[in-house]
């Protein structure tokens, strides 16, 4: 089991090569515009749990997941060969819909700063 900040360090490293690899080698028209918010990453390593957003939101979910899971493959096999571990984690993806809750309170405190 890797400390704390190991841990902490393989999962920014495998959110920063996720990104650069959704924009630079992703061909699917599913996985445009979409951002990759977290990683978490059990501590034996068995799961990574990746939580994704787009520009349009909770609109394409659906459609985004189920291409990320499609190209899951790929991208294990890409990350692997990227970040160095004995074994590297399964992915899971998950929808996040911190941005779209900010979004609807950055709305309603817009709308009580106008009443004032």
């Amino acid at each position: 089991m890797p400390s704390g900040i190991r841990l902490h360090r393989i999962q920014d490293r495998v959110r920063q090569e996720l990104s650069q690899m959704l924009i630079r080698e992703t061909n699917d028209p599913r996985l445009k515009n979409i951002f990759i918010n977290d990683v978490k990453i059990d501590k034996e390593l068995a799961f990574a749990h990746i939580f994704v957003s787009a520009v349009e939101g909770a609109s394409r979910s659906t459609e985004i997941l189920e291409g990320l899971e499609s190209a899951s493959g790929f991208f294990r096999l890409a990350l692997a060969a990227r970040v160095e571990l004995r074994a590297f984690p399964r992915l899971k993806f998950h929808w996040d819909p911190t941005p779209e809750n900010a979004d609807h309170i950055e709305k309603v405190l817009a709308g009580l700063r106008e009443k004032k």
